[in-house]
């Protein structure tokens, strides 16, 4: 299951209807992104376990890795195949420890050069920056330079996610600049067709050559 991905990283939109998030996601996953991320800030825990324990399946059933934003005692009772954690979520180290070898470990690391590198070093198998650009989903989040994804890939032995404000028109950019992953919500869940916005983010990293 873990491999150097490559590709769009689907997370979820903040949508308290269950039903409407599966038909969401049901069509992300027919552009077959290499990662989703289950992530709603809104919901309370009884409706995030309701929504994540539908999620998992629907990823299984198409080989698509299913993560969790936040909560690792919620991955681990669901057996999902990862946590990501963010700045308040915990310790990686800790993470990596509970789930074992064979789950995905991810962590936000922003604009931070050092978190970056300690979370590589308790285990995390990729790590994201962001916000790359302004972002609507978190419009407060600082900017991450782009010479943080050539550094990453060019010193650390990790996969490395680019998240924020990233849309079809700007994805080349962090790609070019390094990203193995492009962590999108807006953009790809508010597409007409998003299975085909997901296609076409993956379509690039066959075309754009990157740093490092």
């Amino acid at each position: 299951m873990k491999t150097p991905w490559r590709g769009c990283y689907a997370i979820t939109p903040d949508e308290a209807d269950t039903g409407r998030l599966m038909d969401q996601v049901v069509a992300v996953l027919a552009g077959h992104p290499a990662l989703l991320q289950y992530r709603n800030k809104q919901a309370g825990p009884a409706l995030r376990r309701e929504q994540a324990r539908k999620l998992l399946p629907l990823c299984r059933a198409v080989g698509v890795p299913f993560v969790i934003n936040d909560d690792l005692a919620l991955a681990l009772d669901l057996g999902a195949d990862g946590v990501h954690l963010g700045h308040d979520d915990g310790d990686p180290a800790t993470a990596r420890r509970a789930l074992g070898t064979d789950r995905i470990l991810g962590v936000s690391c922003y604009d931070e050069w050092r978190r970056a590198a300690t979370a590589t070093a308790a285990g995390a198998d990729y790590i994201a920056f962001g916000a790359m650009f302004a972002s609507t989903t978190k419009p407060r989040a600082r900017h991450a330079p782009f010479d943080l994804l050539a550094r990453a890939r060019r010193e650390l032995d990790v996969t490395v996610a680019a998240i924020g404000g990233i849309t079809l028109a700007n994805a080349a950019d962090v790609i070019a600049a390094g990203a193995d992953l492009v962590a999108v919500i807006s953009d790809l869940f508010n597409a007409p067709d998003p299975g085909a916005r997901a296609a076409a983010f993956a379509e690039l990293f066959t075309r754009v050559p990157r740093s490092g």
